[in-house]
């Protein structure tokens, strides 16, 4: 699996694209305009290992407080924008890290060389957010319904206004809530332009079904080099999405830190209880970083040979299990000391 090159754009101390490692992007759900429980948010999400954080700025006294928020958080800040140029000059004005507009919806040539003037000045690079959702009626009617080819001649619209006015730190995003049109989207626009890309299947729903549709589009595309920052887009807290994309990233080989857990679906050769002993075993691990495969297997069918390729591992057995080190057993261990011996072999790694 080769990543695509693509230009190399800078956000506060985060770089996107180039060889810099694919970053995690979530949005806020608070109120800007509360700048403590924004500014509360922001720094949660820090803790769950969030890269970068969008936040909507729906109006003057939003944008106002993005200094204040600035002030009290550390990762690169992202203002989401609509329509309206005097925003993103206001947010550009009090420190925000990049700015996400499309500069064909707002308004005259004037507005959007003032929006590129202040970004330029100031090294705000502009993301381009092309959705499916609010896809120009003009081009609706030209492809007769929402298309990939649809979504990319839109976002190259909005990128060759940005091009004319010699601006080039352009990330890009396109968007949709259909999982195959959003991997043809993204396929073809990496096709036509060498910035960044910002992968997410736009609206993909609660979590468990949002987390389905995100990681086959986004795992897909990741597959094919595709992708340089992702958000994960849940109906929910916001810090759930990022556990989503770095799980997604994790299982892609591009993140290589914390604990990785093998376990089987159980069956009826199944003679612990394999289901209690892997919900504890996560819970107990949760914080834990150390870079290691640790398998929890079931039964001697596959359990020896997944607890064998494993750092650590158990193979259950009927009221008992062994546990396997680097291919080796190195104990027998009844089932109610099972875990904790497993606990406590994981320290000493």
């Amino acid at each position: 699996m080769e990543r695509k090159k693509t230009k190399k754009i800078k956000l506060g101390n985060i770089y996107v694209g180039g060889d810099s490692p694919i970053t995690v992007q979530s949005m806020t759900n608070t109120d800007t305009r509360d700048a403590i429980s924004t500014i509360n948010q922001i720094n949660r999400l820090e803790e769950a290992k969030c890269d970068i954080i969008r936040i909507a700025v729906p109006d003057m006294e939003a944008a106002g407080v993005i200094k204040e928020i600035k002030a009290k958080v550390k990762i690169p800040i992202v203002a989401d924008i609509h329509y309206d140029y005097r925003l993103a000059l206001k947010s550009i004005e009090n420190g925000v890290d990049a700015v996400r507009i499309n500069p064909g919806n707002i308004g005259s040539q004037e507005k959007v060389k003032a929006v590129v003037d202040a970004a330029k000045y100031n090294g705000v690079p502009i993301r381009i957010g092309v959705n499916s959702g609010s896809l120009d009626k003009r081009l609706l009617e030209k492809y007769n319904h929402v298309s990939s080819k649809a979504l990319v001649e839109s976002a190259m619209e909005h990128v060759k206004i940005l091009e004319g006015l010699n601006f080039f730190d352009i990330a890009i995003s396109i968007k949709s809530s259909d999982v195959v049109m959003m991997i043809e989207s993204y396929r073809l626009i990496s096709e036509t332009v060498d910035y960044p890309l910002h992968l997410g299947v736009t609206e993909a729903g609660p979590i468990m079904k949002g987390t389905i549709k995100s990681s086959i589009g986004i795992g897909t595309l990741l597959a094919e080099g595709i992708g340089d920052t992702i958000r994960v887009s849940l109906t929910g807290d916001p810090i759930e999405e990022v556990k989503v994309g770095r799980e997604i990233l994790k299982s892609m080989g591009y993140i290589k830190e914390g604990i990785d857990i093998v376990s089987c679906p159980t069956c009826g050769r199944c003679q612990i209880d394999l289901f209690s002993i892997v919900n504890q075993a996560e819970e107990r691990l949760k914080g834990n970083n150390k870079n290691i495969k640790i398998a929890i297997m079931g039964c001697a069918v596959n359990g020896p040979g997944e607890a064998r390729e494993a750092d650590i591992g158990i193979a259950g057995g009927k009221g008992e299990g062994l546990i396997f080190k680097k291919g080796k057993i190195i104990k027998k261990v009844p089932e109610d000391k099972l875990l904790d011996e497993l606990i406590r072999e994981i320290d000493k790694i």
